[in-house]
């Protein structure tokens, strides 16, 4: 679909590089030539994930909480020993649980507020400080989800990713300036290694939920990684603050109350 070479003398950093969806835009980056950085919490399978991509480029790796400046800080430090500048930066980590909200501890609660938003701006602030900035241009995609009709029984991440997607639209007007683009990517149900982390009911209703999509299927990482590699792309260069859905319309359609009276039976 793209040029082999789209991303040729680029450098980019996917957050949550290791696994799932963000694994799969960190390998179509490669693919297409840029350099890469991945990112995530967990050293051993990071760095088994960033071996696994360097037989398509040049990929390394830093463990990073991106909850604490100070380690993002220090991933800028390595892209800056590394690369000498940073092009593209994809804001993929995150982390979410099913539950109701009148169930959800303080920790909880707390603990998808400070990775999905605060750690999306502490990323983004710092690599723009360090790198977009300086270089008079960046670009940013943040990767958030379907919540267009608010998201019942993840009322947490829904929270969050509504404020990441209203510092799209913040950083995208203030960093106009600097010739810097910022969009956000809002997947619906994809098919990832993500989907092992929840119980086998959660599993069973969101195979259920197909039917009710009228593409009746799940995403792919492959798609998610696409609305990616266009937005990151010049062939999206007047095209800044604004959300792309990769959901079959399921932001337009659907029973959003449906995990929600999963867990009310």
């Amino acid at each position: 679909m793209y040029v082999p070479d789209l991303f040729a003398g680029k450098t980019a950093l996917v957050t949550g590089g290791r696994s799932g969806i963000g694994y799969g835009i960190a390998e179509a980056l490669l693919k297409l030539g840029a350099r890469v950085c991945i990112c995530a919490r967990k050293p051993e399978p990071l760095a088994a994930a960033a071996a696994a991509l360097a037989k398509h480029g040049t990929c390394v790796a830093r463990p990073c909480d991106i909850r604490n400046s100070e380690e993002v800080e220090a991933l800028a430090d390595l892209i800056q020993t590394e690369f000498g500048r940073l092009d593209i930066l994809v804001n993929n980590a995150g982390g979410q649980f099913p539950g109701l909200a009148r169930q959800l501890t303080d920790k909880g609660w707390n603990a998808v507020i400070n990775t999905n938003l605060n750690g999306t701006f502490y990323v983004s602030r710092i690599m723009a400080e360090r790198f977009f900035i300086p270089q008079q241009e960046g670009n940013i995609v943040n990767i958030i989800v379907n919540m267009l009709r608010g998201f019942p029984g993840m009322a947490h991440t829904g929270a969050a990713r509504a404020g990441v997607e209203n510092l799209t639209k913040s950083l995208a007007q203030e960093w106009a300036r600097y010739h810097v683009r910022v969009n956000s990517v809002a997947p619906g149900t994809i098919i990832s290694s993500g989907l092992e982390t929840y119980a086998e009911p959660v599993k069973a209703l969101l195979d259920r939920m197909k039917q009710d999509n009228l593409m009746q299927r799940h995403g792919t990482v492959e798609e998610v990684a696409n609305a990616v590699l266009f937005l990151a792309s010049p062939l999206a260069s007047y095209t800044s603050g604004t959300t792309l859905y990769v959901d079959g319309m399921d932001h337009l359609h659907g029973n959003r109350m449906r995990m929600v009276d999963m867990f009310r039976k």
